[in-house]
């Protein structure tokens, strides 16, 4: 493939050549609706010509706001057409988060959904329009954050639904900027393939938001060049042809969905499918099957819960004829992985498959994977270990949103679960003499978008982009990332630990979803938020009742069942920072309270003001902690109440070991 080309090139290449195949389908009422490439290099003629005829020009920013659709990738490949780059925000971003992006991005143009992200839109640009006029300047409302105020002149939607009565002059429906844009056009024959060809390689394709861990996220301004060197590269290991399929259902505002869908899409021809809703999202991800997968660790975590829910309430034969299967998978995905074959248990594992294993993946709609991903996050070992266990071909990857999401990756047959791999051809690893992780490719981000002073403390004058995670190279040439070099801290013994490790040691347990670990004289405690499922389903095979998550989580039977997890996770520690104390929270960490990220990061500095005074329950080993927890019911009323949670010391407690070990694959001993 030409790295000196442009998305919007690549789909007209696709068009032409191979003009009837599906390039993207839609579940729409129960049916898939495909669209061709020659289909969807029209649409995105008419939308480029729709947006041109509204002032969109070359340089300018289209923000996108929704879930994934046909029109999102549409509005995308439109705007580059143009000259334009697209911003894309996450469809949960809600006042602050929106308000910086759309204010920073100079967005004058913005694509929402639907009804609920209009009505964002709305609110936002009224509270603007009011604050402009009550201080008569440009920047109203900005002076919080330096960001300038959004300047949104038109909101198109693509679900029209429940917007029909409204009356608000500068919005449209998706199709109506089409047709209106098929006028334009036909007036102006030839002009936009001009346009087209006039675009370079270094232009801005798109703009992704940063993590945003520690304030309002960064802008990252990634070019044609950057994506499609890293999807040539990526591809050299893991080859991907035109006849797979690829199952999108992450946000496209995260570079995970840009990496996969759109540059490996559209360089390879990959045939992208949309599940009708969330709802339906894992239904549909089994009816297509897809040939690769690339999901933050939170989407395999959720697919093992729901694995072990679903083992803990089957029969006892079916219980014992998969632990057969998975330990026959386990012992020949662990000679796999070293680049060994089967041996003698190649007679026995085509039935393990067949009768325990092969069920399963196809239940996850994992039947076909070839290649399967994790990133942005570490996964603990014993899950990664759980999936090539029963023949899922998951690899770690390592990069951030600033080279394009990957730098580094597995390779099928040289897998460690505590590293993520070895570098991608064309990227260059460096450790310098702090521990920090140094990456240098050609997809490398432009920079920031206006920051050009955080974008030189970023990426320094050798082009070396400097990542702020601490690792190290093993003696085979993997890279191993210990935690965020800021989070990597000294216990009371002098003993260096990684809080986000002993994280990934706690929530392996189906009943912890997060786990924010702590420093105290005597060793580590921890902020604990609960599975609602695997909790809820645990609750329900012990016969307690209970209404809430609040209710649930105040249970002692409940405490007790944490407290034997976390104390089988300890022995895998370091004596100094295993877990001593630990507090179950009244509510899960929410994205809207900023107490986790869109890509669900914690945001640590948030948590540990937020919850100081749980905190400091902890280190001082009280028994209890009051705090005012309010409930929203689905009427819209709210009630206040005290919440008494207990302080749960493990110093003394010993593991009641005839209860035995759990398997990874159940909740049950």
């Amino acid at each position: 493939m030409d790295q000196a080309t442009t998305f919007p090139r690549l789909l007209a290449g696709l068009a032409t050549n191979r003009p009837t195949q599906t390039a993207l389908q839609e579940k729409r009422y129960g049916i898939w609706t495909p669209i061709t490439w020659a289909g969807y290099a029209e649409r995105v003629r008419d939308f480029a010509h729709g947006l041109a005829e509204l002032g969109v020009r070359r340089g300018d920013l289209v923000a996108v706001l929704g879930d994934n659709r046909p029109e999102w990738l549409i509005a995308e490949l439109a705007a580059q057409s143009l000259g334009a780059a697209v911003v894309g925000i996450y469809p949960t971003s809600i006042g602050e988060e929106l308000r910086h992006v759309l204010g920073l991005g100079r967005v004058e143009v913005v694509v929402a959904e639907d009804q609920e992200q209009v009505d964002k839109l709305i609110r936002l640009i009224e509270e603007v329009a009011e604050a402009s006029a009550a201080s008569d300047t440009d920047a109203a409302g900005a002076a919080d954050t330096g960001t300038p105020a959004p300047r949104v002149r038109s909101v198109i939607y693509y679900d029209p639904h429940g917007l029909e009565q409204y009356d608000v002059p500068y919005l449209s429906d998706f199709t109506q900027v089409e047709a209106s844009g098929r006028d334009w056009g036909q007036q102006r024959p030839g002009w936009l393939d001009e346009q087209i060809a006039a675009g370079d390689p270094d232009d801005v394709a798109v703009i992704c938001t940063t993590s945003g861990t520690t304030s309002l996220p960064k802008l990252a301004e990634l070019s044609h060049r950057n994506l499609l060197a890293m999807a040539e590269n990526l591809t050299a290991i893991d080859p991907i042809d035109s006849k797979q399929r690829y199952v999108s259902f992450l946000p496209f505002a995260w570079i995970g969905e840009q990496m996969l869908a759109v540059a490996c899409g559209l360089s390879r021809g990959l045939t992208l499918s949309f599940p009708e809703d969330a709802a339906t999202q894992r239904a549909d991800l089994r009816e297509i099957g897809p040939d690769l997968m690339f999901s933050p660790p939170r989407i395999w975590e959720s697919m093992l819960s729901e694995v072990q829910v679903r083992i803990d309430e089957a029969g006892w034969l079916k219980r014992k004829l998969f632990g057969w299967g998975y330990d026959i998978g386990e012992k020949v995905a662990d000679r796999r992985i070293h680049g060994k074959s089967a041996g003698a248990l190649a007679v026995l594992y085509p039935i393990a498959n067949q009768v325990a294993l092969r069920p399963v993946r196809d239940h996850l709609g994992l039947a076909r994977a070839k290649h399967c991903y994790t990133g942005g996050a570490p996964l603990g070992p014993d899950v990664f270990r759980f999936f090539h266990s029963i023949g899922v071909n998951l690899k770690q990857i390592y990069g951030q949103t600033e080279i394009c999401g990957i730098a580094v990756v597995h390779r099928d047959d040289d897998i460690a679960f505590n590293t993520v791999g070895t570098p991608i051809a064309g990227t260059q690893v460096r450790i310098d003499d702090a521990g920090e992780i140094l990456l240098r490719s050609d997809s490398v981000f432009l920079g920031y978008h206006r920051n050009e002073q955080a974008t030189a403390e970023t990426v320094d004058a050798e082009g070396w982009l400097h990542t702020g995670d601490a690792g190290y190279l093993d003696e085979r040439g993997h890279l191993v990332v210990i935690d965020r070099q800021k989070d990597v801290v000294r216990a009371p013994d002098g003993t260096r630990y990684s809080s986000a490790f002993i994280e990934n040691k706690l929530k392996f347990s189906p009943y912890i979803e997060e786990a924010v670990a702590l420093p105290a004289a005597d060793g580590m405690t921890a902020l604990i938020t609960l599975d609602p499922v695997t909790t809820g389903a645990w609750a329900e095979g012990a016969r307690l009742g209970y209404t809430t998550y609040t209710d649930l989580a105040t249970k002692a039977e409940v405490r007790e069942l944490v407290a034997e997890e976390i104390l089988r996770a300890n022995p895998d520690l370091p004596e100094s920072v295993r877990v001593r104390r630990f507090v179950i929270l009244h509510k899960q960490f929410d994205p809207d309270d900023d107490e986790i990220t869109r890509t669900r990061k914690v945001r640590r500095s948030v948590i540990g003001v937020r919850y100081a005074e749980i905190i400091d329950a902890l280190a001082e080993g009280r028994d209890q902690v009051s705090v005012r927890s309010t409930v929203a019911y689905q009427d819209g009323s709210t009630v206040t109440r005290e919440v008494t949670l207990v302080v749960m010391d493990l110093t003394d407690r010993v593991l009641n070991e005839t209860r035995g070990r759990r398997p990874v694959w159940s909740g049950r001993q």
